[in-house]
């Protein structure tokens, strides 16, 4: 073997061997939302909370002294963006842990990513049936749609006992859309109420003509919406634009201020079930609260609330194990272990309030709230919070 084939041989062996366990110098966390297409109407509320969860965690000291800095990836609207967002977090940005994607559908995409690399995820905005059972990685803030979404249909029923007749539409190439309206079907048909009509849609229309001269036709006293803030809010508009009169109630995916611009005055009126409200009294919501209205002059909606939640969450076991060892000596691989058991294992005191987890990393939150929208002009509105 002459000199050459010797170190060719030896390059082969070193590149193959394992890598040398990396010990970790920074306590970078990773944020994977949508920052592009149309989901980036709540992506760009996500990445506000996020910014306000790090500057104020910083301000009072980081992980017990050490700041924390978080790492920005733009996971799009559709699977492969997520993916991708992952992949560079976990192999290039090495985090320690990462909150996203924004959509469900990213979510069954991209977590199977993370579960494999042995990196703990938080969802953030994930509602879909079935997202923490994705794997042992993979846990939520964001409470499931099931638990969320009867709240709202219950109080259209108290604004008006009359109704009987529901129109339904969704969706149907979103999966967190068709999971919601699941649950939706489920709490209209536990309350005895008719659904006259079903009407299907995608993300991506912008006219829903044929939707909306059906539900009219069916009589409905009460539609409800399960879409993302661009359709819905079209669908709204459109509803509204064809003559019905009814009430409105839109899913989670209208818990954002940027569907005001989409459906305008026809906004107004419009129920939402809600994980958050800024009106939550403990001291870490209204510092949040305080915080996110001096740097955008508004109150902070309830995705801005849950990525601060995600962060806090990370940031608060992390608090834990460097008490017990300084995370300066962990190896990265078995510091992303630890800090996925310690996040279940921990009681949070979040801007959504109290938040635990069980073995399968399900948040349990006590606090719900419903909302409706109330326009002040053609594009600025507010969510007034009904008792």
């Amino acid at each position: 073997m002459n000199n050459v084939t010797k170190l060719l041989v030896l390059g082969a062996a070193l590149a193959s061997a394992p890598a040398a366990a990396q010990k970790v110098s920074s306590i970078s966390l990773g944020v994977a939302v949508a920052q592009t297409s149309n989901v980036s109407l709540f992506g760009q509320e996500q990445v506000a909370g996020a910014k306000v969860a790090e500057k104020l965690i910083n301000a009072a000291g980081g992980v017990n002294g050490t700041p924390i800095k978080l790492v920005y990836q733009d996971a799009g609207g559709d699977e492969n963006g997520a993916i991708n967002a992952f992949q560079s977090l976990i192999n290039k940005s090495r985090v320690l842990g990462i909150v996203g994607p924004t959509l469900s559908q990213q979510a069954f995409a991209a977590d199977p990513v993370a579960e494999r690399a042995k990196v703990p995820v938080l969802g953030i905005s994930n509602t879909a049936k079935g997202i923490p059972q994705i794997g042992t990685y993979v846990a939520r803030v964001s409470a499931p749609i099931a638990v969320i979404a009867p709240a709202a249909v219950k109080q259209a029923l108290k604004l008006n006992p009359k109704i009987k007749k529901v129109a339904v539409m969704y969706a149907q190439n979103d999966a967190f859309s068709v999971s919601e309206t699941e649950t939706f079907q489920s709490t209209l048909k536990a309350q005895g109420l008719n659904i006259v009509t079903v009407q299907k849609s995608l993300t991506t229309d912008t006219d829903f003509t044929t939707q909306v001269t059906a539900v009219i036709n069916s009589g409905a006293e009460l539609v409800v919406v399960s879409a993302l803030a661009a359709d819905g809010g079209n669908i709204v508009k459109q509803l509204r634009q064809f003559g019905y009169k009814g009430l409105i109630v839109g899913g989670n995916g209208f818990n954002t201020a940027n569907v005001f611009p989409v459906c305008q005055k026809d906004c107004d009126g419009v129920l939402v079930a809600q994980a958050y409200s800024p009106s939550q009294k403990s001291a870490v919501n209204q510092k949040f609260v305080s915080e996110y209205r001096k740097l955008y002059k508004k109150d902070p909606p309830q995705f801005a609330a849950q990525a601060y939640a995600g962060i806090q969450v990370f940031v608060d076991a992390l608090k834990v194990i460097d008490k017990k060892k300084k995370l300066s000596t962990w190896d990265l691989a078995a510091l992303r272990t630890e800090l996925n058991k310690q996040v279940l294992a921990g009681k949070y005191n979040t801007p959504l309030g109290e938040l635990r987890f069980d073995k399968d990393g399900e948040v349990n939150q006590k606090e719900f709230f419903v909302a409706r929208i109330k326009m002040k002009d053609a594009k600025n509105g507010s969510f007034v919070f009904d008792k």
